[in-house]
């Protein structure tokens, strides 16, 4: 009779959260998330200083030596994904991690979750603060409908067009637009919004959430006309809504 040779179990692929900033990791993540960080010891990371930081930060018994890490990021070419991913065929999980907030959003860790389904690997995402979701949140617009715009373009023309086209976008549809900037360039995009927009479009600045920084407000561009706030090198999200 022939021995039947039993098969490896296929690791998971977790898509694992981590904090926003420097806050304590457990006051804004799950303890569920130190346990799925002590029983794996490979992971796909943004950039692997941060993440060996924010590893032992939530699990100081872990050990450093035992970690195996691939970093992804807009340097890194599609065609060595696969090889990241290898693991889990043998048995072994593997973790996500962004270097803020939710992997897969607004993240290059999309790439790895979209390869993961196409090889038939268990995608597994964890609970954790997602900046665009705590913004809408808080902003008090449609959170039946909204749209995550990314970065907006540099060149100011079209900046400027791309604004006034969200603006329409948002009455027309009753849809909250929401988008980012790179930090050092927030005072900027304030003075822009503030300059193009209609006066009466409700404008929400949400900036260093869950952070003990954090500023959270919704007014007119009318009412904001007369505020300047600091968001000089502050992770921020802006939300429009025309109403």
């Amino acid at each position: 009779m022939e021995e039947t040779i039993p098969t490896i179990p296929q690791g998971k692929l977790y898509l694992i959260p981590t904090r926003l900033g420097e806050d304590v990791p457990l006051e804004v993540l799950p303890i569920s998330i130190k346990k799925i960080l002590e029983e794996v010891d490979h992971y796909i990371v943004e950039n692997e200083k941060p993440a060996r930081r924010f590893i032992k930060k939530v699990s100081p018994s872990k050990s450093q030596s035992s970690l195996h890490l691939n970093t992804i990021n807009k340097y890194t070419e599609t065609s060595e994904i696969p090889e990241y991913l290898a693991p889990c065929a043998d048995g072994f999980s593997i973790g996500l991690l962004s270097d803020a907030g939710c992997p897969g959003i607004a993240d290059p860790g999309a790439e790895v979750v979209k390869l993961a389904h196409e090889k038939g690997i268990r995608v597994v995402p964890l609970v954790g603060p997602s900046s665009i979701t705590l913004a809408m949140m808080s902003s008090g617009m449609n959170g039946q409908q909204f749209c995550f715009n990314g970065y907006l373009p540099i060149d100011k023309t079209e900046r400027k067009a791309t604004l006034k086209e969200l603006e329409k976008v948002s009455l027309n549809k009753n849809q909250a637009q929401l988008f980012i900037e790179t930090p050092y360039r927030n005072d900027k995009m304030l003075i822009d919004l503030k300059s193009i927009l209609h006066p009466s479009t409700l404008l929400c600045i949400a900036c260093d959430i869950t952070l003990t920084t954090e500023y959270i407000v919704t007014k007119t561009i009318k009412d904001w006309k007369n505020e300047n706030p600091d968001l000089h090198k502050r992770p921020a999200i802006f939300i429009i809504q025309r109403g």
